[in-house]
C-alpha cells in the first residue's frame, strides 16, 4: 500500500466513523476505497468490519448522555443484535456476494419511507394503543426484535445502511426521542461489528494495514459524528437520514 493509498483509507475511515455515528452507511465510503487499492471483495469486507469496530464504540461513547436510563433496553436489543450479527458473519463466508445485491436497495428504500413518515405513523400507533388501553413497550415488542435480528444478520454480512434500517424500526416502534434511539443504534452497531470481527479474526483473511488505518480513522470520526449528530434537531436528523439513504441506494444500484 502506497502512502497515498494509506491516506485515502485513513480519510475514508474518518468519514465512515462520522457518518455511522450520525446515521449509518459508512461502509459505502470505506468499502469502495478498499476495493480501489486492490483488495479482493471478501478481504475488503472483512477488513472493513474489523476496522469499523473502534468507530462504533467511539460513537456510542459520544452518545453516552442519551444512553442514560436505557441500559436494560440496550441489553435486550443488543443481545438480539449479537445473535443476528454472528449469523450474518457466517453467511458472508457461505453465500456469494451477489446474494443481497437485489434486496438491499429495496430494504433501504422501505426504511427511508418509514423514517420519512415516522411522526405520522408513530402518532397513529399511539392513538391505537390509547384506544386499546395498552402501554408503549420499552423494547418494542416481538416485531422490533425480529426486525432487529434480520437487520443485524444483514449487518454482519455487509452492513451498508444498516444504521438506517435500525433507526427506521426503532423510531417507529419505540416511544422515545430520535436522538435517544440513535444512541441505542450506535450500541447495536458496535455489538454487530464486534461479534462479526471476533468471528472473522479466526476464519477469514484480512489486511492488517487497512484494518489499523480504518480503526484509527473511524475512532476519530466517531467522536466528530457524535459532536455533530447530537446537535441536530429531530427534523434535521431525519433529513440527514433520508439524504444519506438516497445516496446509499444510488451507489448500491450503480455498484
Amino acid at each position: 500500500m502506497s502512502v497515498w493509498e494509506a491516506l485515502a483509507v485513513f480519510a475514508a475511515g474518518i468519514g465512515a466513523g462520522a457518518i455511522n455515528t450520525v446515521v449509518g452507511s459508512g461502509t459505502l465510503i470505506t468499502f469502495p476505497v478498499l476495493l480501489a487499492i486492490g483488495l479482493p471483495p471478501i478481504t475488503a469486507n472483512v477488513s472493513n468490519t474489523l476496522g469499523l469496530v473502534p468507530g462504533a464504540i467511539s460513537g456510542a461513547i459520544g452518545y453516552r448522555a442519551e444512553l442514560r436510563g436505557q441500559g436494560r433496553r440496550a441489553l435486550v436489543l443488543g443481545t438480539t443484535a449479537l445473535i443476528g450479527g454472528l449469523g450474518g458473519a457466517i453467511l458472508l463466508l457461505a453465500l456469494p456476494s451477489e446474494a443481497f445485491d437485489t434486496i438491499v436497495p429495496v430494504l433501504i428504500a422501505l426504511a427511508l419511507v418509514l423514517v420519512l413518515f415516522q411522526p405520522r405513523l408513530a402518532r397513529a400507533l399511539q392513538r391505537r394503543r390509547e384506544n386499546d388501553g395498552a402501554a408503549g413497550r420499552t423494547y418494542g415488542g416481538p416485531v422490533l426484535l425480529v426486525g432487529l435480528l434480520l437487520a443485524s444478520a444483514y449487518g454482519g454480512y455487509f452492513g451498508a445502511a444498516q444504521g438506517i434500517i435500525y433507526l427506521s424500526l426503532m423510531s417507529l416502534l419505540l416511544d422515545d426521542d430520535l436522538q435517544r434511539v440513535n444512541a441505542v443504534k450506535n450500541v447495536l452497531a458496535a455489538v454487530v461489528n464486534g461479534v462479526a470481527a471476533c468471528f472473522f479474526l479466526f476464519v477469514a483473511e484480512f489486511d492488517w494495514t487497512a484494518v489499523l488505518l480504518i480503526a484509527v480513522g473511524s475512532a476519530l470520526g466517531g467522536q466528530i459524528g457524535a459532536g455533530v449528530g447530537r446537535r441536530l434537531s429531530r427534523t434535521a436528523l431525519r433529513a440527514v437520514i433520508v439524504a444519506v439513504g438516497v445516496v446509499a441506494i444510488v451507489q448500491l444500484l450503480l455498484r
